[in-house]
């Protein structure tokens, strides 16, 4: 696949804490959005909130794509992308990103979803470019209502686990 580009652009107008201002879109998705400073949610969208609705985005599609490599087909995957800004010595920081996925996806294992949500965590674009805690809790749904929807929270430690049980299977060992 070729390299591409995206753009958005911001007018701001004002100071951080009382300024505002617009974002635009060349797909006019945000076409003079209001845009105001990460507290102030009442005036309109701002960084941490898209950053949080690209990665819930980016990390969801990169999910299906990491299903769809170990031969699944997902029938949808709902992630919630809740960002945390802290002041530190720098400045106010994205300190933490907790990444809460329910997927629905006929006939597979918890194992290889487990597998596939920490690949996809991995490899998702938006978490490989940003320096900040992500944390996941991802929850397999499986989707005819009867049993509701298996949880779990998976632990670096926990998860390479599983992760190396799965791929000593996969291997025959």
């Amino acid at each position: 696949m070729k390299p591409f580009t995206r753009k958005a652009s911001v007018l701001w107008l004002g100071t951080r804490e009382r300024g505002k201002g617009a974002i635009n879109t060349p797909s006019a998705v945000l076409k003079k959005a209001p845009y105001a400073s990460g507290g102030d949610a009442k005036r309109g969208t701002n960084p941490p909130e898209l950053i949080a609705a690209a990665h819930a985005g980016s990390f969801s599609m990169t999910l299906a794509n990491e299903l769809a490599e170990a031969g699944y087909s997902p029938r949808q995957i709902d992630t919630t992308a809740t960002v945390t800004m802290e002041i530190i010595a720098a400045g106010w920081t994205m300190t933490q990103i907790h990444l809460d996925v329910i997927a629905t996806v006929p006939k597979v294992a918890q194992g290889d979803f487990v597998d596939a949500a920490l690949r996809a965590k991995a490899n998702c674009p938006i978490s490989r470019s940003l320096n900040a805690n992500i944390s996941m809790r991802a929850r397999l749904s499986l989707g005819d209502g009867a049993e509701g929807l298996r949880s779990q929270r998976i632990s670096a430690t926990h998860a390479l686990s599983i992760a190396r049980k799965n791929r000593a299977r996969r291997n025959g060992a």
